[in-house]
């Protein structure tokens, strides 16, 4: 598969799937690869032409030991693997700081983004809202296990996790270094796109869970009104890795925005 350089020469792996004539570019969350989206991105393949990626710091990207880890800088990395599959414009669809990434991708680079949804993502802070301090604090834990379980939870309901044993694909790259943990979550907590979003030409849709703790809910609406147009969705509910537990109700929210609902076959 792909490996193409970045703006600053580090190296960036992609993967394109799918057989559609129009590109969707799909963006995992912090510390994670591109197997974020293994469940679920097959549902948007009959339609689309998917690209899915590592970033800078996880799978098989270059991971620096440097300063160059920013969301926005992320969007430019972005750019630069559309340059090499030569496409000009493409659909993207962001979650948690990947959808933090995919703001300043429609905010950068308006001429390459055709439709744009932001899913259980914020505009960071000071606007947005932060995680409370016992959701931190049950992440901190010295206790490996406790916190990963703790993890889980933000991300899935008791009920599904009772019945789906894993593996699990939304908990970090394991193999992630630890100078490139702390640069992602750094990059997220530096994240302040406020400014930037009215200027958001795509059209866009927002979907949240409205039991989402990990990435409070309340920044859906933030973000939905600060965005031009922008149509908001909250999925009863799902908490932070929606996308993959109501994967029925989501995939098709998707579908039909991106196709212009109705459109497709």
């Amino acid at each position: 598969m792909p490996i193409v350089l970045a703006p600053d020469g580090v190296e960036l792996y992609y993967e394109l799937h799918g057989h559609g004539d129009r590109v969707l570019v799909l963006l995992a969350g912090q510390a994670n690869n591109h197997h974020w989206w293994d469940s679920v991105r097959a549902d948007f393949e009959p339609y689309f032409r998917t690209v899915v990626y590592d970033h800078r710091g996880v799978g098989r990207s270059g991971k620096p030991a440097d300063d160059s880890y920013s969301t926005r800088g992320f969007a430019a990395d972005v750019v630069a693997i559309l340059d090499d599959l030569g496409v000009e414009r493409a659909d993207v669809y962001g979650t948690s700081m990947g959808g933090r990434v995919a703001q300043w991708l429609a905010a950068d680079h308006p001429g390459r983004v055709h439709r744009l949804v932001l899913g259980c993502t914020s505009p960071g802070l000071p606007h947005g809202l932060e995680r409370d301090r016992e959701v931190k604090r049950a992440l901190g834990q010295r206790d490996g296990a406790a916190a990963r379980r703790a993890l889980l939870e933000l991300m899935y309901t008791p009920g599904w996790l009772a019945t789906h044993p894993g593996p699990y694909r939304t908990l970090g790259d394991p193999a992630m270094p630890p100078h490139a943990r702390r640069a992602h979550l750094l990059a997220s907590a530096q994240h302040n796109s406020w400014d930037a979003l009215p200027a958001i030409t795509a059209p866009t849709l927002v979907v949240h869970g409205t039991d989402d703790v990990f990435n409070p809910t309340a920044n859906a609406p933030l973000l939905a009104e600060r965005i031009p147009d922008a149509r908001l969705h909250l999925i009863p509910g799902a908490r932070h890795a929606y996308f993959e537990e109501f994967r029925d109700i989501a995939s098709p929210l998707v579908l039909d925005f991106l196709t212009d609902a109705g459109s497709r076959p």
